[in-house]
């Protein structure tokens, strides 16, 4: 398996330090946190605020399209690189549940092992998260972006909420990136199959 280790990325000249992102982009690794579906930090110790450099230049180009777009409004990375070690612990912790639907089993690899993929909501103007219906991690059918249309109807999620996750979805989609049924917040960058033959997975 093509590979590099986490404690080496700081070095290396394919990724990109998230502080580095121009635009406004801030950052937020709830996995450094409690914050998250497992309830305690899984970073302690390591540091993940990194993207491979091409998904790190195209979420730069995101940031822009809402910035012109809509001024005042920011992406806030909610989670970026996530090595292996941390993909086969949160699968370990969760195997036998059903949130484990939610996880790329560790043997195919999460695009978020590559650098690849990213986590990412919407700021205000006064700095406050966008209210999306639905929390970040929040594993339910109200975070599933193919059952929105549904959720609206049933009044489970309003109007406002649609359009905010529609803003988020329209700045990454024109930057390349592809988002995925269940997760509003994840977005992938480049083709998964090629993404898992040709690129290094950060261990």
């Amino acid at each position: 398996m093509n590979s590099l280790h986490i404690e080496d990325i700081a070095g290396h000249p394919d990724f990109r330090r998230l502080d580095t992102l121009r635009h406004g982009i801030a950052t937020e690794l709830r996995y450094a946190t409690a914050d998250n579906f497992v309830g305690h930090p899984v970073y302690a110790g390591i540091d993940c605020a990194w993207l491979r450099r091409e998904a790190a230049d195209a979420l730069e180009h995101a940031a822009a399209w809402l910035a012109e777009r809509r001024p005042g409004y920011r992406l806030l990375v909610l989670d970026a690189l996530r090595p292996q070690r941390v993909q086969q612990r949160l699968w370990d912790e969760l195997q036998g549940t059903p949130l484990t639907m939610y996880l790329a089993h560790p043997e195919r690899g999460s695009i978020h092992s590559f650098g690849m993929a990213v986590d990412v909501t919407l700021l205000d103007p006064a700095g406050r998260e966008v209210d999306m219906g639905s929390g970040f991690d929040e594993m339910t059918l109200a975070s599933h972006p193919d059952h929105e249309a549904e959720h609206l109807a049933l009044g489970a999620l309003t109007a406002q909420h649609v359009a905010e996750r529609g803003w988020l979805r329209a700045a990454m989609r024109e930057a390349g990136f592809h988002a995925i049924s269940t997760e509003w917040w994840h977005f992938d960058f480049g083709d998964r199959v090629a993404v898992r033959r040709d690129l290094p997975r950060v261990l």
